[in-house]
């Protein structure tokens, strides 16, 4: 059923409550949201740095590390969007919320259709306007409306094929992505090289880039490549 609904978007709803996740997703689901949910913040920040989200629907009392250590975890590797939901609605709550990177703060309990509104409206700001096409990771900036890339402004000598690929990286931190998603993702489905090409690609990549202090183009042996945070 959710393949029916991929470009809608997909929604990552963390909370312990099982049966507030179970209502929420229906919502969603209805509203052709595709959804996934877990209930503690190291399962959260696992899946969001494994898979690709829209926007995170995001509980403050949890066990284990709350909503807002989990977010303050989250916004060290991704700018994901994220609401966070919560019984607590006293003013300093929703201003560490805030201050800690959540784009929206809800209190329980809310109507489904408010929510789904709040949804709507986050997204609408997080997409980028027109047609830029630019990622920026501290001093790093890949733009694939003009092909370039640079480190602290400067701008580095690369090819199509090596802007494609280190934005690809750039715009997913701490993702694994193997040999075969980037020779998709980058070269088609109908590539007929050697699929070793990446490899060549990313040796060429580091080379350029040097060492950062707050980022570094990984190789995962075994699995594929990554871009790290610290």
């Amino acid at each position: 059923m959710e393949n029916n609904v991929q470009t809608v978007g997909k929604v990552l709803l963390v909370d312990d409550d099982d049966n507030i996740c179970q209502l929420i997703s229906l919502y969603l689901r209805k509203d052709g949201y595709m959804t996934d949910f877990c209930h503690d913040g190291e399962s959260a920040l696992s899946k969001l740095r494994d898979n690709n989200y829209d926007v995170v629907l995001l509980d403050i009392m949890m066990p284990g590390i709350d909503g807002l250590e989990t977010l303050t975890e989250l916004r060290k590797f991704s700018a994901v969007p994220v609401i966070m939901l919560s019984a607590r609605g006293e003013p300093m709550d929703k201003i560490s919320g805030l201050d800690r990177g959540a784009d929206d703060y809800i209190t329980k309990p809310f109507e489904p259709q408010e929510l789904i509104a709040r949804l709507r409206a986050v997204l609408r700001r997080s997409k980028p306007q027109g047609s830029s096409k630019r990622v920026e990771l501290f001093d790093l900036s890949v733009d694939l409306t003009t092909f370039t890339a640079t480190v602290n402004g400067e701008k580095i000598d690369m090819p199509p094929k090596e802007i494609e690929l280190l934005y690809t990286l750039v715009k997913t931190p701490m993702h694994v992505f193997t040999r075969d998603e980037l020779l998709k993702q980058i070269w088609g489905d109908n590539y007929a090289g050697d699929p070793r090409t990446v490899d060549v690609h990313i040796k060429r990549i580091r080379e350029k880039l040097g060492e950062h202090e707050h980022w570094t183009l990984t190789t995962v042996w075994g699995v594929g490549y990554k871009i790290d945070v610290y």
